[in-house]
């Protein structure tokens, strides 16, 4: 017995008319009682949808044809309206809900997700019209379309091919390191006004660690030197991205040598409970919740994003020139690589213990090398980026972390 299934023509069909009516039940919610209410309900826009499929089944041209109907129609009806009703959000809804009656054919998931996010945006008019005159400010729009003219616009541009006096590394990696600071610094203001200064400050700290926490170290930093938060709130939010490094290292044992968690596991609880406890402290040193934020404070601080990165980019042309003057050796080698990226190193010392090519305790040592080596990155830019008083915060707690996995290796091998 062969199972039930549709042929294309009838999915698009079923598709069609799911979508329609989907975007027609919220036009039809909006559309009024009576002889003011609107043009187009339910049934007008699951006709549309049903109309774009069956042109498009029939033939290419009767699709055109239909389009051009609907277009008409939506252009008829909005001149009937345009003194009630100056908006054309209908009118073009109808338009699109022809066309993905039209996509069900040939791509009926692409449609009917399409049609999802259609009915998503129209519901969400109240929210997003409140969003836009209530809660945007003039300066984050301006800044969040900076963002998006850099990240959409000259990012895509920039050359991909590996340069060489940049250490190999394409002028489109290196802009990207600008791209990802500015991104950690507009989900830190982003948190900030959503849960406070003070808890927005922390979760957004804690967060940026995975992505980079020399980088968030620094969008804090430079937060920290305009003092329009208290300085404990940066420091507290630094110092708990060092812990989510730590945990991403934990992740990367799990997945690169399983085999040597017993081995580090010490060594990793410490570093994760440490700036947990530290920055703990901070945060409940920081101040008052409803610590607001100014009006006037930057969402973006592209020079100090340039400089992080600069500062990043930079250590990899040490590293790359230094491994061709064959610069050997197990810990140096780790030791330079570690200067502007500690994972990549550390993964490579797993991979060899696991491979059974490399003993517990230089694996330890290693990792504590390039641990090490990256911390004094993370100090500096700390001191860059945020003043010499900021930097010998963040740069002790690292130092003190450090310290005791140094203590705990020398037990260990001794």
């Amino acid at each position: 017995m062969n199972g039930f299934s549709l042929s294309p023509a009838q999915m698009g069909l079923a598709v069609a008319l799911g979508c329609g009516l989907l975007i027609g039940l919220e036009r039809e919610r909006r559309k009024g009682l009576g002889q003011d209410r609107a043009a187009a309900g339910l049934r007008t826009f699951a006709v549309a949808a049903l109309l774009g499929a069956i042109a498009q089944i029939v033939s290419v041209w009767l699709a055109a044809v239909a389009l051009l109907s609907v277009a008409a129609m939506a252009a008829l009806s909005y001149w009937r309206s345009r003194d009630d009703d100056p908006g054309i959000t209908t009118e073009l809804s109808l338009i699109a809900t022809t066309l993905i009656g039209m996509m069900a054919v040939p791509e009926p998931v692409l449609s009917a997700a399409c049609a999802a996010l259609l009915a998503g945006v129209l519901a969400a008019r109240d929210r997003l019209h409140h969003f836009v005159h209530t809660w945007l400010r003039e300066k984050e729009l301006y800044d969040g379309l900076l963002l998006a003219a850099l990240a959409l616009v000259l990012l895509p541009l920039m050359p991909r091919e590996p340069v060489s006096w940049l250490g190999q590394l394409s002028p489109q990696r290196g802009f990207m390191l600008v791209i990802v600071i500015l991104v950690l610094q507009a989900a830190s203001h982003v948190a900030q006004r959503l849960l406070g200064a003070r808890s927005g400050l922390a979760v957004s700290g804690f967060l940026g660690g995975f992505v980079s926490s020399t980088a968030t170290i620094g969008a804090m930093g430079s937060l920290a030197r305009q003092r329009q938060v208290p300085v404990r709130m940066t420091l507290c939010a630094s110092i708990l991205s060092t812990a989510a490094t730590w945990m991403q290292i934990v992740l990367m044992i799990l997945v690169v040598s399983p085999a040597a968690l017993p081995v580090t596991l010490p060594l990793m609880a410490v570093g994760v409970a440490l700036p947990l406890v530290l920055g703990g402290l901070l945060w409940q040193q920081g101040g008052a919740e409803s610590v607001a934020v100014s009006d006037q404070q930057d969402v973006l601080r592209l020079r100090e994003a340039v400089m992080v990165a600069v500062l990043l980019v930079g250590g990899a042309i040490v590293v790359s020139y230094a491994q061709q003057r064959g610069v050997g050796g197990l810990l140096l080698g780790t030791a330079l690589a570690a200067i502007a990226d500690a994972q990549a190193p550390m993964a490579s010392l797993l991979a060899m213990y696991g491979a059974g090519t490399l003993p517990a305790g230089h694996l330890l040592m290693g990792l504590m090398v390039a641990l090490t080596v990256n911390s004094t990155t993370r100090g500096t830019v700390a001191c860059v980026s945020g003043g010499w008083r900021f930097g010998v915060v963040v740069a002790g707690a690292l130092a003190l972390n450090m310290a005791i996995g140094w203590a705990w290796v020398a037990w260990f091998v001794l």
